[in-house]
């Protein structure tokens, strides 16, 4: 192919390439929305536009010697050895670049692992596959708690429905944070390990059971910010969303106070009277959230690798042991979790009555949230 020719067609692929690729650059990392995601922002297209000029001079001068001095034009090769002085800025040019690329990096590390003056702390806590979140108080008593669930319909998931546009990017209780305040992250995990990610807070840290990490973020701008788990924390690892709602403080405030009167309802309801009908409604929506992804909404789980629950020995056996199984997990089989620090003690009370009631089990007894409480407190 003429050499002219070759230059139009590879220009005319560049062109159609980058037309295509101008429409979003979703491909890039996000400038985020705080002053540290704006730092790895430009620390990241810094390091990419280096490379990119040292890319155009490597292979500019690689193709002018293979056009220049092509045998077709009569050019005969040179024999030398070795320059001194081209080893020496091959050697220097290089090394300059990169400490000057890492002193930049060292100064946004730095940013990025001072975790003092935080204004407020928020524990995160990892479970197969949802997150804890505690806004830590002085008061045990004001703390709030409440865990973070993945809501996208099992029929998008199963291409049985159109998926949405925040397909499993989406929970039913999202943490949320006032802008402008320093937030202070501990992270750790339950079970197995999980990561806690959100690039547009610039925030991705491991959460290791039985290891305390730390992180922090200061958000600038109210809005909405997705992310997830980033570890491979075994099946349904893509089913473990993290949402972040900034708030300004005002609303944040209400916000808190309305999650802490929430907190001292669910403790009236404890000693609530409750009805056998009551608890079954309320069971089956706590079990269609946090069990039937293992057991199945028919009860009857996945042979050869979760249990079904339909006429089980646990559930048509001793309440004790469906409390213990059900509080404190399974030591015989370690994919049941222990939902005792999971689940409320009307939750708790509610999905065990269910699972002993559904799919023709039909036992006719009821467990309460006073009986929760008499078993966790050794009665």
């Amino acid at each position: 192919m003429p050499f002219k020719l070759l230059v139009r067609t590879v220009a005319l692929l560049v062109f159609a390439l980058s037309s295509l690729a101008h429409a979003d650059w979703e491909l890039n990392m996000p400038r985020g929305v705080t002053d540290i995601s704006a730092d790895v922002y430009g620390l990241h297209m810094l390091t990419f536009w280096v490379c990119v000029v040292i890319g155009i001079l490597v292979f500019g001068v690689m193709f002018y010697a293979m056009f220049k001095h092509r045998k077709s034009k009569g050019a005969v090769a040179s024999n030398f050895h070795e320059s001194t002085k081209v080893e020496l800025l091959w050697t220097i040019i290089p090394t300059i670049i990169i400490v000057a690329i890492g002193v930049r990096a060292f100064f946004t590390l730095e940013k990025m692992y001072d975790f003092e003056d935080s204004s407020m702390t928020v524990e995160v806590v990892g479970y197969q596959w949802k997150w804890r979140y505690t806004y830590l108080d002085e008061n045990p008593d004001e703390q709030v708690s409440f865990f973070s669930t993945l809501t996208t319909p099992q029929d998008q998931i199963n291409n049985l429905q159109e998926k949405s546009e925040n397909y499993l990017l989406e929970v039913d209780e999202p943490l949320v944070l006032p802008v402008g305040t320093k937030v202070r992250f501990v992270l750790s995990s339950a079970d197995v390990i999980h990561s806690w990610w959100v690039p547009q807070l610039a925030v991705k840290k491991d959460a290791i059971p039985g290891i305390v990490n730390e992180s922090w973020t200061i958000i600038n701008e109210p809005g909405t910010y997705r992310g997830q788990c980033t570890e491979l924390c075994g099946k349904d690892h893509g089913f473990m969303p993290v949402v972040v709602i900034a708030k300004p403080q005002a609303e944040f405030d209400e916000w808190l106070a309305g999650k802490k009167e929430e907190a001292r309802k669910l403790a009236e309801l404890t000693q609530k009277d409750w009805t056998f009908d009551e608890l079954m409604t309320l069971g089956e929506s706590v079990y269609q959230k946090n069990c039937a992804s293992c057991h199945q909404a028919n009860g009857e789980g996945v042979p050869g690798v979760f249990p079904g629950l339909k006429g089980s020995p646990i559930a048509t056996g001793a309440v004790f042991d469906h409390l213990d199984v059900v509080i404190n997990g399974s030591a015989k089989n370690p994919a049941m979790s222990a939902f005792g620090a999971q689940l409320s003690e009307v939750d708790l009370a509610a999905v065990i009555t269910y699972e002993r009631n559904a799919w023709g089990n039909d036992m006719g007894d009821m467990v309460t949230p006073v009986d929760v409480l008499n078993f966790n407190s050794g009665q």
